[in-house]
């Protein structure tokens, strides 16, 4: 699961079957991974001729949750325009029952501050809604309808949807990225990929990927459920154990890649 101004937790990019308890779907293994950030493509209207940048992501695990803390930053080259400069830090925490959630993140632009967000959110109950309370920019209370989710409780959902041979999977994740509602997040998965059948990349062989995966890719959809089209599109290659590679963020006119450079596990917690 990752996070950027347009990338939930995701790759964030997250979950349990609501009636399920969150962290019994997936064994799931912490780890920390670095990404190279490059353009893959662009339209020749959009103005946009390169993107270089770094991610650094770290999946962890305590006794009662996970923790998430993302930082990237990515400069867009422009043909008619000065280049933008863009980073972000995103801590988060989120319950292994997926009834609560914090997050906090900051987002620079050219080195001015551009948002930064704090709050936190609960769900009163497996499939109920609840609030999300935020504290930054500015004092704001949101109502969660029943059905929503967290971002790494959806992650694991995928994980499990994805093992049943599920293609699709259509849910509203609360990611805490905007002072907004919940996305609606579509996932169309693909068949699974045996452990060992393809390279990966710079990274070469390790213990961390050697596991089940499949390509899946999200769409992301506006909270009012309006728009016909998504705001931006993610693909990504998901492992059994919440590792992901290969991702690309579409966002209609130009497309992001992110490639994997490192990769290694972390502990899990003495409980």
């Amino acid at each position: 699961m990752i996070n950027w101004s347009g990338l939930p937790l995701g790759l964030a990019l997250a979950l349990l079957v609501a009636a399920a308890p969150a962290g019994l779907a997936a064994d799931i293994q912490p780890h920390r991974a670095l990404y190279s950030l490059t353009l893959d493509s662009a339209k020749s209207g959009s103005g946009v001729i390169g993107a270089t940048g770094a991610m650094y992501y770290e999946w962890g695990e305590t006794c009662d949750g996970w923790t998430i803390e993302q930082r990237f930053r990515l400069r867009l080259a422009y043909a008619e325009a000065d280049n933008s400069d863009l980073s972000s830090t995103l801590v988060t925490w989120e319950a292994k029952d997926g009834l609560r959630y914090r997050f906090n993140e900051r987002r620079l632009k050219d080195g001015e501050p551009d948002e930064d967000i704090h709050g936190e959110a609960h769900l009163d109950g497996p499939g109920k809604g609840g609030a999300a309370e935020f504290g930054r920019p500015e004092s704001a209370t949101i109502t969660l309808a029943p059905g929503v989710i967290f971002p790494t409780a959806h992650t694991l959902l995928l994980i499990e949807r994805a093992r049943a041979g599920d293609q699709f999977i259509s849910r509203q994740v609360f990611d805490g990225s905007t002072v907004d509602n919940a996305s609606q997040i579509t996932a169309v998965i693909g068949s699974q990929i045996k452990a060992g059948d393809e390279p990966n990349g710079k990274v070469g062989p390790s213990p961390v990927l050697q596991r089940p995966s499949w390509r899946i890719r999200l769409a992301f959809f506006p909270p009012n459920g309006s728009a016909e089209l998504p705001d931006y599109e993610l693909g990504i290659r998901l492992y059994d154990n919440g590792a992901t590679t290969d991702m690309l963020l579409d966002y209609g006119d130009y497309v992001i890649r992110a490639t994997l450079d490192e990769i290694e596990a972390l502990p899990k917690p003495a409980c």
